[in-house]
């Protein structure tokens, strides 16, 4: 710990000041905080009494579309003989697909139940360009009976025998689709529909682009001509170019039916909405936004926030800084705690490299003048650093303080904004979760000094109880 960060955190008297819950992972850390601190959350939401009859109900009377059965029949082939391919998330989204109340029981039990056979149905991770799943995590996924009796495999965008040439868009990309889900007889899109800081909101036509497309198509849909327009953000579908490329080359590709569900603050299922791609996603849309959505009259000095599910590494925990800006004052500082524990608690090594070129570029304005140069080779995964920069631009490097005990002096060195380790002594031997809860207290007291100083009174403070999930929007 610097000293001048250690007589920072000594100097603020704490009496009279309240415990607040900060998620991490699947625990909690307890945080000091002034009295009038307030909590921005989502309101409440009915959580389903019983998934498993919701998902049978929402499978027999389809949004917009016949029963799958009757896709089935029209298809004028024989049930045995049809190639079924169903879009999957990865582990980076809380999908309920395994037990009894998951997604793929119902599912699955409709598609055999009309005589598709087991050999004909391929389960398509929809990575998009995140790595590979491990075996681990198809089974933490999909349960350990799907993995073992159904063909489960990952999308690989860079491989492109196994991709097939859909023309172009109309923005001019030459799209390259998943060959597995392509060439199937039926195919099927299921996913989660939450709020997204660049498509709006996830699930429908995403678990088709980026989930299954080939890596061009990618680096287009996260290209600066895309993220750098307001309406990239969280919420916004109309106008949203991540949102309109996306679902034109889900049009293109021939969706037939759709499986998405929505979930609470806790991770439980709030609805299923089952048939066509954009009548049954749009529904979920407007269902989920009711309740995410968090009314916002003010900014605050200052927000602590943390990474949720999604915040496995650095790279995930970008969506929590970009849902914390609405909320921050100009020049005022965002605290996220997050539990990196995915085996690369940073991120790709292409992730790596290009968070090094920002810190080397003096941060978003460098970094994008790089990335913008004709003589620059698009490099994978160089659209998250400058979402970041969504964070940096409005708390400056000083006001983003990222606190993950799974990273190291090394690896924080690469990380826009304050490291975590700045607010841990080395003589406390903390680690997990202790470790995280000291950054981040210690962390807020420093700003609390900081702040005060600057501005002669005690700053606002404001926790995102829910993180990247629930939204501040102004009103």
């Amino acid at each position: 710990m610097r000293p001048e960060v250690r007589e920072a955190v000594r100097s603020v008297d704490v009496r009279g000041w309240k415990k607040v819950e900060v998620e991490f992972g699947s625990d909690m850390l307890e945080i000091a905080v002034p009295p009038s601190c307030e909590t921005l959350s989502m309101k409440d939401a009915n959580v389903l009494a019983d998934p498993a009859r919701a998902l049978e109900k929402g499978l027999a009377a389809p949004i917009g579309s016949p029963p799958l059965e009757a896709i089935l029949r029209a298809k004028n082939k024989p049930p045995a003989e049809l190639a079924v391919a169903v879009s999957v998330s990865d582990i980076t989204r809380p999908v309920p697909y395994k037990g009894g109340s998951g997604l793929l029981a119902p599912l699955l039990g409709r598609l055999e139940k009309a005589g598709i056979r087991r050999p004909n149905i391929t389960f398509v991770v929809g990575t998009g360009m995140h790595r590979p799943s491990t075996a681990e995590e198809k089974i933490e996924m999909f349960g350990e009976s799907v993995v073992r009796d159904y063909r489960v495999v990952d999308h690989d965008c860079e491989d492109l025998g196994s991709l097939v040439d859909i023309g172009r868009t109309a923005t001019g990309t030459e799209v390259y689709v998943n060959g597995a889900f392509h060439r199937a007889d039926v195919k099927i899109v299921t996913g989660l529909v939450e709020s997204h800081f660049m498509a709006g909101v996830s699930g429908g036509r995403k678990g088709v682009c980026p989930a299954l497309v080939d890596k061009r198509t990618i680096e287009k849909f996260h290209s600066p001509a895309f993220l750098e327009s307001p309406l990239a953000d969280n919420l916004i579908l109309e106008g949203n170019p991540c949102h309109a490329e996306a679902l034109e080359v889900a049009r293109t590709v021939g969706v037939d039916f759709l499986v998405n569900v929505t979930l609470d603050r806790d991770m439980r299922p709030t609805g299923v909405f089952a048939g066509h791609l954009e009548e049954a996603h749009l529904e979920a849309v407007l269902f989920m936004k009711d309740y995410t959505a968090i009314p916002l009259s003010r900014e605050y000095d200052i927000v602590l926030t943390h990474g949720g599910y999604a915040g496995r590494n650095h790279y995930q925990s970008a969506k929590a800084a970009c849902t914390a800006v609405p909320a921050v004052k100009k020049g005022g500082a965002i605290i996220l705690a997050a539990d990196n524990r995915d085996p690369e608690p940073v991120g790709s090594p292409e992730y790596r490299y290009c968070l090094g070129r920002f810190k080397e570029r003096g941060g978003i304005e460098g970094y994008l003048k790089m990335v913008l140069d004709p003589g620059w080779t698009f490099t994978k995964d160089q659209w998250e650093p400058e979402v970041w920069g969504r964070a940096v631009r409005k708390v400056g490097e000083e006001g983003l303080i990222y606190c993950s005990p799974q990273i190291g002096a090394g690896d924080y060195a690469l990380l826009p904004g304050l490291p975590g380790l700045d607010f841990l002594g080395a003589e406390e031997g903390l680690i997990g979760r202790d470790a995280a809860q000291a950054m981040v207290q210690n962390a807020l007291l420093f700003v609390v000094h900081r702040l005060r100083e600057r501005e002669g009174a005690l700053p606002s403070l404001a926790v995102l109880r829910e993180g990247p999930y629930g939204v501040p929007v102004a009103i």
